[in-house]
């Protein structure tokens, strides 16, 4: 039987769930775990896999949340069996690097996606370049932001941005609600391209850059986002219930 850890958000059905489980299966420290049980709901399971990055340990999610896009179904029983059974993914984070207007820099990690959202009344004027080269010399959005294949069916999709295969070597760049190209939807980018986005007047357009809802820079001037590869977040999933098959039935709801 593997040595399992438990987490649980602070919702009262997760914390239940959990103690139940701690009865059942006991429990060790993350450090000393051979899996981590995540008992939440997709943002419990984004702030587990943040939390123990330096762990190279599996995550195995039981929804007990209100999506739970990245999780399994919930049950007690048989959780060894489930566990020994479970198929592995691996998913790289996005790296952002961001300049605020003081010329401070702001590092973070995003498991789902990188957004630039304009902070103020009007919208904001973004300056697109891929891999040194520019592509756009002004979007005139809400915002726009750079999405995996994981986080494919979270904030990109309700921006209308396309569902990713898991397995694609792309990443996601999606416009919101966009003014000036009218309409432009985005692009589709090698999982290898460095994106960088210039804020155009950030003093009237401000505009603030959030990585997994979890970490936002305020102000900022730049943002250079890439794919990072040297990072990988250990996910375990259900046979026949993985994040590929995830993905493609959501695309036939």
């Amino acid at each position: 039987m593997r040595a399992i850890a438990f987490a649980a958000s602070t919702a009262p059905m997760a914390q239940e769930a959990a103690h139940r489980l701690r009865l059942l299966y006991g429990e060790v420290a993350a450090e000393a775990a051979d899996v981590i049980v995540a008992l939440g709901g997709d943002g419990f399971m984004l702030q587990t896999l943040h939390g123990n990055s330096t762990l190279d340990v599996p995550v195995y999610g039981m929804n007990r949340g209100t999506i739970g896009f990245l999780m399994n179904e919930y049950s007690e029983e048989d959780l060894p069996d489930r566990l020994a059974q479970a198929v592995e993914e691996v998913i790289n984070p996005l790296t952002m690097s961001a300049v605020t207007c003081d010329g401070s820099r702001h590092n973070a990690l995003a498991i789902n996606e990188v957004a630039l959202l304009r902070a103020g009344p009007q919208a904001a004027k973004l300056r697109i370049s891929v891999d040194g080269r520019l592509r756009m010399d002004e979007l005139v959005c809400d915002g726009a932001l750079v999405s995996t294949p994981a986080g494919s069916t979270a904030y990109n999709y309700s921006a209308h941005g396309p569902i990713l295969p898991i397995g694609a070597d792309v990443l996601a760049l999606t416009a919101m609600a966009a003014f000036r190209p009218r309409r432009w939807r985005g692009a589709l980018l090698p999982s290898g391209a460095v994106v960088r986005i210039d804020v155009l007047e950030p003093d009237k357009r401000p505009v603030m850059a959030d990585a997994d809802s979890r970490q936002s820079v305020r102000d900022v001037a730049s943002v250079e986002i890439r794919s990072e590869r040297a990072v990988g977040h250990r996910l375990l999933f259900d046979p026949g219930h993985g994040l590929e098959e995830r993905l493609i039935r959501e695309q036939f709801v």
